[in-house]
């Protein structure tokens, strides 16, 4: 029998309940979806109806996104994220898994390809080679004390602001066609009731928590991070939008860290270009995958 959608469960990651959601079809190869900032595991649906036949389809909520726990103390690091994707291919035996991933997901996933290159067997990463090149000059001159006081400063605001709450549901739908003009009304209506809470007093707020906003001023290196992709041995596929602020690694230069990586640009999207240009996108993982 096919299941009309996926269905809901946990896996607990450094003291923190984490929710992923499972399409079935258990005895097909893996196929894990990683989802960016301010985003949530069901964003993938589309990718999972698409693929779901051909793959055991598993699409990951982050901490502090969707339907997981947020941290406790609102640090939301990348290497976290990188020890969460390794619990939950670990505890459920993904191993050798493909990924699907984008933005920070992708970046997470980028990392946890290099420290455990014989776990994952392709790799996609859309708009998750950053930062770019040049956004990591314009840090270097900005002192370290400068950078984890201003992490502090925007901290204490972050304590003290109330989440946005929205009105209607509507509001939210707005909110969320201004953020991509590319999404399609249907999208738009998608992203939001999945990636929304309703109040005790009617309203609507995001899932995600605030802190999720607030760069962490200390990471590994930029010399480590290359170690990492160059250490990744499995086929990987690097995607951009033509239109996005993520750069293009073939262009800049990124691509050289990558042992068998593959640039392709998508015309007419942005950040989002799986969402953006869905049908390239989807022929286009095919092809790949």
């Amino acid at each position: 029998m096919t299941l009309l959608g996926p269905t809901s469960n946990t896996f607990i990651s450094q003291r923190l309940r984490l929710h992923y959601v499972d399409w079935g079809n258990a005895d097909k190869p893996p196929l894990l979806l990683i989802h960016g900032g301010r985003d949530h595991c069901r964003s993938w649906d589309w990718t999972a109806e698409a693929l779901r036949d051909d793959w055991h389809v598993i699409a990951l909520d982050h901490r502090g996104h969707g339907d997981s726990d947020w941290a406790s103390d609102g640090n939301y690091r990348t290497m976290d994220m990188v020890y969460d994707v390794a619990q939950l291919v670990h505890q459920l035996g993904l191993a050798p898994v493909t990924i699907v991933s984008h933005s920070w997901g992708a970046n997470v996933s980028l990392r946890y390809a290099g420290l455990f290159p014989e776990d994952v067997a392709k790799l996609v990463a859309i708009e998750g080679i950053f930062p770019t090149p040049d956004w990591e000059l314009r840090m270097k001159d900005v002192p370290f004390a400068r950078r984890v006081r201003d992490y502090i400063a925007e901290k204490r605001k972050a304590a003290g602001r109330l989440p946005r709450r929205y009105a209607t549901l509507e509001d939210a739908y707005a909110r969320m066609k201004s953020e991509n003009p590319y999404l399609t009304d249907v999208q738009a209506r998608h992203l939001t009731i999945h990636g929304i809470n309703r109040n005790e007093d009617g309203t609507f707020t995001w899932k995600f928590d605030p802190y999720v906003h607030i760069d962490h001023p200390y990471d590994i290196s930029t010399e480590r991070k290359h170690e990492l992709w160059e250490a990744i041995t499995c086929p990987t596929l690097l995607l951009n939008g033509a239109d996005s602020w993520a750069g293009n690694p073939e262009r800049d230069g990124r691509i050289k860290h990558f042992r068998d990586g593959t640039v392709i640009e998508f015309e007419n999207a942005g950040h989002w270009l799986h969402h953006d240009q869905f049908d390239r996108f989807i022929a286009t993982l095919r092809d790949f995958l």
